[in-house]
């Protein structure tokens, strides 16, 4: 019997112990994992980039829903535990759910510290600590113009730059003379302030918040000098407090936060806590770094037979290496001056450079790097080894400052035992091995091998340097493996495909030479569209490698119900199929009915195994909102029944939705048909856009409106109903076979050019021809999958309730 392991917290700290765990003894425990958030274990630090729209949420989820799976962890979204018996060893959830527990880690991180002023409980006062944050800020931008972020600091800056990003004008207060002064100096906290007015931020300095004005939403922000701003949204980003009041109902002993021994250890027997709601010898951790050697320590802890043979933890130096809105910065403990210190000073405003490194004793106590952050990881392994400097010159301190042109790489002179990736504790050595032993060749390998790059990335550089000097051979940055299972491309891997016919993920993995015979969540996916695109005919496909979503045809919701989306063609439905979604929903009590901004309903909280009895009775095809594949085309209502109308939208917008219904493509698709420029069907920001003026049809191109906001580019003008289909099918076609997988259209326009776009797709005669003649091939393959799903018995065992044994 496997020793019953929980965690509290579904967090980079908690899930990191868990990796550390599998990695010592991957059959001690059975685990359960229970969070709050409806999302995986995701990157925190990647925030601002999915809210400055260079990345998405998908992209900074750090452990799949398939990784849990694989490991057989029992995972809980959107479901927090709120009580502990610390006697019996139970934890209890919000929806109800008790769980025994042999081990139990509380790893609840902290909260956001909201300023308690009058009117901060008015709509439009949020902080910015996760993604629910994020999507709030995004959907504000779409209605409102002006923004207020209160704190200087790091994430009141990436906020503030993600605001920007957003269209947003953004005034940024703060309470001291010069911003992130936590973490910089004066000197470069004035540097950093000038660039950033550069890129548009407003900033007032020693300003003191009074109150929040307003109805019912924020209007304005006072200030205790009797000055105001008026504002549409206030982001509060003054800090955080560790998540404590679980652990304070459990009866642990805490103080700012849950008190632990080096161990890791609570005062309740077999009770842990880690990350930031952990406080040790008096200190509670707010950086990743320090929360990831906490997790590797408290997992050879438990996994020790004997529990003192490990080395227990011993606090950590604090530093932070980031880049703020595009600047590097990077600082590490005591880098203020004071009468004990000495320091060495180099600024150069025309190159925007600071450095300062703080000296006392000999030894070097403290940095603070601006604009060039190189030697980051040379100070640092000084700081922590206390090396002697008093014989050192300033360059050997300094290296970058050594006035070469042809910089040598730090990594150079690097001893093995110095740290490359502070956020995860890897080493130059441990690198360099898993580079040797393991034939490794590209940065995402030794990120899946050994972790380093994984978090804030910034050491990548480095790493990629390694990969040089290790190898001997120059690393070509822009060549972009699938995963960290391959050094092969997606161009490569299809290529691959193509000359040796393969038929199979698995017998690509096994001929390509893949590092794990599994794959990952990356490549597994991947493989299998390339397969399908390559030859529908031949290539089946495997469920087992796809998302979970589209294993199951419907949406995950938080609590592990599903949401189901039936096919309106066009947006045009009619009373029968409305009175069957009713039926429905009073049948099977779903919950939710909602309207989504595809013009369809979207139908919440339906039970796994009820899915295939849901289909059944609402005799209606599906939607496809959970693929990658046409999801919808949204039309306004045209000539039929507007005054401005010049073409019939609706027509055309049922045709394309039969026509490319069921495709499979690199990533969703999203289409649009407008009867005249007014764009009520919002043409302009979806991956083919279709504007009806007088006589003919404007084809719009490459749009996106989530996120990565992105205006469609005007492709061509046609006449009729069939020049547009086929323009799109060549389109499409061309989409499908040279994109990677992921790669939405609006990132495909921008990499390959809309010239080049153009060329293939209008000046190409024959090749347009025979794009649309392979497209047709794949369309013929095409088939609702709810259908085959309600006609196979077989199939429909995959979703029957699984007994459960209650833990």
């Amino acid at each position: 019997m496997r020793e019953k392991l929980v965690l509290i917290g579904n967090g980079m700290a908690g899930v990191r112990t868990l990796e550390e765990i599998l990695k010592k003894d991957p059959e001690r425990f059975s685990m359960t994992v229970f969070g709050e958030e409806p999302h995986p274990n995701y990157n925190r630090i990647m925030l601002s980039s999915v809210l400055q729209g260079d990345s998405t949420v998908d992209d900074i989820v750090l452990n799949s829903y398939e990784w849990y799976e694989e490991h057989d962890i029992t995972l809980h979204t959107g479901d927090p535990i709120i009580k502990v018996d610390t006697k019996k060893q139970v934890v209890y959830s919000q929806s109800g759910l008790a769980c025994n527990y042999d081990k139990l880690i509380f790893a609840t991180g902290s909260n956001p510290f909201m300023l308690p002023l009058p009117g901060a409980d008015k709509e439009g006062v949020i902080a910015f600590r996760n993604i629910k944050d994020c999507e709030t800020m995004i959907e504000t931008s779409k209605n409102y113009k002006k923004a207020v972020v209160i704190g200087g600091g790091l994430l009141g800056l990436e906020a503030a730059r993600g605001l920007l990003n957003l269209n947003m004008h953004v005034d940024v207060i703060h309470i001291s003379d010069f911003l992130m002064e936590r973490q910089l100096d004066e000197p470069a906290g004035k540097m950093l302030q000038e660039e950033l007015e550069a890129q548009g931020m407003t900033f007032h300095l020693k300003k003191n918040t009074e109150k929040i004005l307003g109805e019912k939403r924020v209007e304005e922000v006072r200030f205790t000098d009797g000055t105001s701003i008026d504002t549409d949204l206030v982001v509060m980003a003054v800090g955080i407090k560790p998540n404590i009041e679980l652990g304070k109902k459990s009866g642990l002993k805490t103080e700012r936060a849950i008190v632990v021994n080096d161990y890791m250890e609570t005062s309740a027997e077999n009770v842990y806590a880690v990350g930031e709601c952990a406080e040790h010898r008096g200190i509670a951790y707010g950086l990743v770094a320090p929360l990831y050697e906490q997790g590797k320590v408290l997992a050879a802890h438990i996994c020790s037979t004997e529990k003192t043979s490990e080395p227990g933890y011993q606090g950590s130096i604090v530093y932070t290496q980031l880049k703020v809105s595009g600047v590097d910065v990077f600082s590490a403990g005591m880098f203020q001056d004071n009468e004990k210190t000495k320091a060495i000073r180099v600024h150069d405003e025309f190159e925007g450079l600071y450095k300062k490194v703080v000296v006392q004793d000999n030894k070097v106590v403290g940095a603070v790097l601006f604009g060039d952050t190189g030697d980051s990881p040379r100070l640092l392994n000084m700081m922590r080894s206390g090396e002697d400097i008093s014989q050192m010159s300033k360059v050997a301190i300094l290296p970058s400052e050594s006035g070469s042109e042809s910089k040598v790489s730090p990594v150079v002179a690097m001893a093995d035992g110095e740290t490359i990736c502070g956020c995860n504790g890897v080493s130059k050595g441990e690198i360099c091995s898993a580079i040797s032993d393991q034939g490794l060749t590209t940065v995402d390998q030794v990120k899946l091998c050994t972790n380093a790059g994984r978090s804030c990335g910034g050491c990548k550089p480095l790493v990629a340097d390694l990969l040089a000097l290790t190898t001997g051979e120059e690393v070509d940055n822009a060549k972009e493996a699938m995963c960290g299972c391959t050094e092969y491309t997606h161009e490569e891997v299809v290529a691959e495909i193509r000359e040796l016919g393969l038929s199979h993920p698995r017998e690509v993995m096994n001929v390509l030479g893949w590092e794990s015979d599994e794959g990952c969540s990356k490549c597994r996916p991947a493989i299998n569209y390339y397969l399908q695109m390559v030859d529908p005919i031949k290539n089946a496909d495997d469920p087992s490698s796809r998302f979970v979503n589209e294993r199951v045809h419907a949406n995950i919701n938080h609590n592990g119900t599903f949401s189901v989306v039936p096919r309106m063609y066009g947006g045009v439905t009619n009373a029968e199929q409305l009175r069957k979604i009713a039926d429905v929903a009073d049948k099977y009590s779903i919950p939710l009915l909602k309207v989504t901004g595809g013009q369809r309903i979207d139908m919440f909280g339906v039970e796994k195994e009820d899915l295939p009895k849901v289909w059944d009775d609402l005799g209606m095809r599906s939607g496809s909102a959970y693929a990658k594949a046409l999801r919808t085309v949204k039309t306004c209502v045209g000539e039929q029944f507007c005054r401005f109308g010049t073409q019939d939208s609706i027509g055309l917008g049922i045709e394309l939705e039969k026509k490319f219904e069921y495709i499979n493509t690199p990533h969703k698709v999203k289409m649009a048909v407008s009867a005249c420029p007014r764009n009520c069907a919002e043409s302009g920001i979806k991956d083919f856009g279709i504007v009806g003026v007088e006589g003919a049809w404007e084809l719009y191109v490459g749009g996106n409106g989530g996120v990565d906001l992105r205006g469609g580019d005007l492709f061509c003008k046609v006449k009729t109903k069939e020049e547009i289909i086929d323009t799109i099918s060549a389109f499409l076609q061309y989409y499908r076979e040279h994109a990677r997988y992921l790669e939405r259209t609006s990132h495909f326009v921008e990499r390959v050019g809309l010239d080049h776009m153009k060329e293939v797709v209008l000046e190409d005669t024959e090749g347009r021809r025979e794009l649309i003649e392979r497209l047709e091939v794949a369309l013929a393959t095409g088939k609702d999958p709810w259908k085959e799903i309600i006609e196979n018995k077989d199939k429909q065992k995959e979703y029957e309730k699984k007994q459960v044994t209650l833990v």
